[in-house]
């Protein structure tokens, strides 16, 4: 019988490369994702295409409100405009899109849905490399999660822990989409951009980062964007 493991699905690139990384370890899939309040819905249609090529044993897509609470540029609350910064900026300092204790909160759950089918991993797409300057995206931090579940847990008092794995962690974001390419990831079903448009604006740090992972990668994005930078068609 094969193990099972928990992905955690955005929508995004990383975290649709993060699961096809645990389906070609062959594992049993089961997808959650999370609407939590962000401007748009588009990354969860996303997550729904995505887990559907994926054929996870099961999708829970979890409402979570942080609009309640939190009024960063990221969700429908908020009355800031997402910052657009350039290439050798992004990463310098936590910006706008920040959402205080995200990943925390959607780890934790993950972590009791792991539990509760007796699940053996959990699968999370952050990057520490080419990543927007978001402090629940480093290794310390991952360290110190794990370390807490490894307490938390029957499963693991038991002797059997469940493992949080990051195999995009220490990975730069070209590296990540030959990764892709090769396990044959659906670009084209994932989204990047903090704007849920038709097209993806081609200018928040996240696309930014996605257009420089592809042009160094040498792999044409399938997305189509309402802007290109001057360096990325060039």
């Amino acid at each position: 019988m094969s193990k099972k493991a928990i992905v955690l699905i955005s929508g995004g690139l990383d975290s649709c490369v993060s699961s096809f990384i645990a389906k070609d370890k062959g594992y049993e899939l089961y997808g959650i994702s999370f609407y939590y309040g962000q401007r748009h819905e588009k990354e969860i249609e996303c997550a729904k295409k995505i887990c559907k090529t994926l054929d996870v044993r099961d999708h829970i897509i979890l409402d979570i409100d942080f609009n309640k609470f939190s009024k960063t540029s990221l969700l429908k609350s908020s009355l800031n405009n997402i910052s657009n910064h350039d290439l050798d900026e992004i990463g310098k300092k936590i910006p706008s899109t920040y959402v205080s204790g995200r990943n925390t909160v959607f780890l934790s759950l993950a972590l009791s849905y792991a539990e509760s089918i007796d699940a053996d991993y959990i699968f999370l797409g952050v990057n520490s490399v080419d990543y927007s300057g978001y402090p629940d995206c480093r290794p310390e931090y991952i360290k110190a999660f794990q370390e807490m579940a490894n307490l938390a847990l029957k499963k693991a008092i038991e002797g059997n822990p469940i493992k949080i794995e990051t195999p995009l962690i220490n990975l730069k974001k070209y590296e990540i989409i030959k990764i892709g390419s090769r396990l044959k990831t659906p670009f084209a079903d994932t989204w990047s951009c903090y704007r849920g448009q038709k097209k993806a604006c081609g200018r928040c740090d996240s696309c930014l980062i996605r257009l420089k992972g592809f042009k160094e990668a040498k792999i044409k994005d399938p997305l189509y964007y309402d802007y290109l930078p001057k360096w990325y068609i060039s």
